[in-house]
């Protein structure tokens, strides 16, 4: 980080003051990173960055008074900025959250991620995957690489009730090659990997990906790659 650049500024929202402490401490002990909220609930954090925006929220699911889920759903809503004032679609401006899990407990993630995460992580995850999810997500990228995410994307979709599913329909407007790069999406494969695998440009693989998320409407990655298992195109496991 250069002197001119600011510090990614987070905000730690989890009901356990151990975990937060644990937290602050790995993130403090970055030059290029700084925790400037610390909340206690959905609640309290909705309040506190309404007057203190930051770009990266890691958010705990399950927490008193209003869970990470509706927390998440208000801070990533269209058209709003990180005080919760309406604003054009375009000029949205709200931070990346990142959600906070223990795996096989929360299974309405799915959801916090359908409302706009940019992924999540294991809180038992080490602290250099800490480090680099925040990092990935502050740069416009999503948390999909590692193999417990994949994992955890796998286990909510299949469990999600088929009424809540999405229909296949929505890959129609794909083409033969978008829908080879969203499979390779779906198995955690990164741009560079991609582009190894059909033999293109990286720069090429991103410009289908980003077409595959606008026909998807699809905020970022994680929310490509769980319509992907939703609607049948990709298998668990496979």
């Amino acid at each position: 980080m250069t002197t001119t650049e600011q510090p990614i500024s987070i905000a730690l929202v989890d009901d356990q003051q151990l975990v937060r402490a644990g937290f602050s401490m790995v993130i403090g002990s970055q030059p290029d990173m700084e925790v400037v909220v610390e909340a206690g609930d959905g609640a309290q954090a909705l309040r506190l960055l309404a007057s203190h925006p930051v770009d990266v929220v890691l958010m705990d699911v399950r927490m008193p008074s209003m869970d990470g889920l509706a927390a998440t759903e208000q801070l990533t809503a269209p058209g709003r900025g990180p005080a919760g004032a309406e604003l054009p679609a375009e000029e949205t401006t709200g931070p990346k959250v990142i959600i906070l899990t223990t795996f096989d407990l929360d299974e309405y993630v799915l959801h916090a991620i359908r409302a706009g995460a940019s992924g999540f992580l294991l809180k038992d995850a080490p602290p250099e995957e800490l480090l680099e999810a925040i990092r990935t997500v502050h740069r416009g990228d999503a948390v999909i690489a590692p193999s417990s995410t994949k994992r955890l994307i796998e286990h909510l979709a299949t469990r999600l009730p088929a009424e809540q599913r999405t229909g296949s329909e929505v890959l129609d407007g794909l083409t033969d090659r978008e829908r080879e790069v969203l499979v390779l999406m779906a198995k955690g494969r990164s741009n560079q990997e991609v582009a190894a695998e059909l033999y293109v440009a990286e720069a090429t693989v991103k410009t289908h990906v980003g077409r595959v998320l606008a026909k998807l409407n699809a905020r970022d990655r994680v929310q490509a790659v769980v319509i992907a298992y939703e609607t049948g195109l990709v298998k668990p496991g496979a």
